[in-house]
């Protein structure tokens, strides 16, 4: 697992958006696909917002989600609104039937979560995705794989349905398919992840991050986040 430091969030997403324009042409030229799974949160959306037009042209590039809250499509907790905006509605943007959307909209959810595991399997069981772009909870949570959770143990699943989490539920990969991937971005700012970066770092299977694999690993965190690393 590599880490760059950079002095502010802006620096950090901006940094994290080249190199995830780098592995993707990479992606592209070895296998003539990129199949990318995305996060939430305010770093990963300026990520996106830095990320270069060219990087999303090609045809083979398809967007995934890690995970997604069960609210309304209109909620601003809502993570595919927010990656839809930047990466299908605007810079002419990819084709909207290559963005796919965990459909959290629909009942029952459990149901739905089997649903989006199929469209996962064309990729291989585990699903092999290229790159999986990852955030980190103050908690140490990843994903929507969060302390305590008996999801946290499920391992013969794709995707699964949290306990309610901050009063939400949520669909979610799981570690099989996160651990099954070929890269992993992690992306964290600020100063309450000190504790759950210094823990992911040291790989502590503790907490939910730290059962991530290390392989193939590369961190982008600001200062704030990394005051704790030595």
């Amino acid at each position: 697992m590599q880490i760059h430091v950079h002095e502010t969030p802006e620096a950090t997403a901006q940094a994290a958006a080249t190199w995830l324009a780098t592995a993707m042409a990479a992606a592209l030229a070895a296998r003539g696909h990129c199949h990318l799974a995305l996060s939430g949160g305010r770093t990963p959306w300026r990520m996106l917002d830095a990320l270069p037009a060219a990087a999303l042209a090609a045809p083979g590039v398809e967007i995934w989600q890690v995970d997604e809250r069960a609210v309304p499509l209109d909620d601003e907790r809502r993570n595919a609104a927010q990656i839809g905006a930047r990466l299908v509605a605007s810079r002419g943007g990819i084709d909207p039937a290559r963005f796919h959307a965990m459909p959290v909209e629909r009942e029952p959810l459990a149901a739905a979560a089997d649903d989006y595991a199929a469209q996962l399997s064309l990729l291989g069981d585990p699903p092999i995705l290229d790159i999986v772009q990852l955030g980190l909870g103050a908690d140490a949570h990843t994903a929507s794989l969060v302390p305590g959770d008996p999801l946290l143990d499920v391992g013969d699943r794709m995707v699964g349905l949290s306990v309610p989490y901050q009063g939400v539920v949520r669909m979610s990969l799981t570690f099989p398919v996160l651990n099954a991937a070929r890269e992993r971005l992690w992306l964290v700012t600020g100063a309450d992840k000190v504790d759950a970066l210094r823990a992911l770092m040291d790989g502590d299977r503790v907490v939910p991050c730290g059962r991530v694999t290390r392989a193939h690993a590369v961190v982008f965190a600001d200062a704030a986040a990394a005051a704790g690393l030595g």
